[in-house]
């Protein structure tokens, strides 16, 4: 069976609402923050759908014994955000997956080559194969943070087939190089836009997130 990257735009009336929010350049802000802490939130939530390890097991009700699926504590998860950006996303992933560790990838995209130079590596040196990572960039553009991001965390163990991505906006030109590479993932978006301009920023796209969400 051949492997295609399967990606995800939820439609959900508080993922469009948080989109618009984010969109809008009068946002401030303080209220761009939220706007993506609850975007981190709710798709996440989606991504959740049939990733998370769960055992059956009985519990003890004040009436009677019955049946109860659980999140498996024992199958290690882990949030990888991609600073600065990604930091925006963490509180609303992290409220839904308490447990997760976190581990910070600082990246920085050179103007003139678009490419991603990395300045902070929180990485471990070694994924328990079964581990579930669960990627944060709020902007999928030209693709140079996420592959840089992919090719850190594939060559330290991680199981493509077990991560996710989450992102708030995408452009087909990162999608097209995720699905040539690692065509087992799924990625989880609010939106997929038209493409870059001619500085790779995705038109329309909601901006420089990082700037936004710390007023920078």
């Amino acid at each position: 069976m051949t492997l295609q990257l399967r990606v995800y735009v939820p439609e959900h009336p508080l993922i469009k609402h948080w989109l618009g929010i984010a969109r809008d350049a009068s946002t401030p802000p303080v209220l761009f923050k939220s706007a993506m802490t609850e975007l981190g939130r709710w798709l996440t939530y989606e991504a959740c759908r049939n990733w998370l390890p769960t055992e059956e097991t009985t519990v003890e009700t004040p009436l009677a014994a019955c049946p109860a699926t659980l999140v498996n504590p024992e199958v290690p998860m882990a949030i990888v955000p991609i600073l600065r950006a990604g930091l925006a996303l963490l509180d609303g992933a992290q409220t839904l997956l308490p447990l997760a560790s976190i581990y910070h990838l600082g990246l920085v995209r050179d103007e003139e080559t678009l490419e991603a130079n990395c300045y902070l590596n929180k990485l471990p040196s070694k994924f328990d194969p079964e581990t579930r990572v669960m990627i944060l960039d709020p902007m999928l553009a030209t693709g140079g943070s996420i592959m840089r991001t992919m090719d850190e965390v594939t060559t330290r163990g991680a199981n493509p087939g077990l991560m996710r991505i989450v992102a708030v906006v995408a452009a087909p030109q990162a999608l097209q190089q995720l699905s040539q590479n690692y065509p087992s993932l799924n990625v989880y978006t609010a939106i997929i836009d038209e493409g870059l301009n001619n500085r790779g920023y995705i038109v329309p796209g909601l901006g420089d997130a990082g700037d936004r969400a710390f007023g920078t």
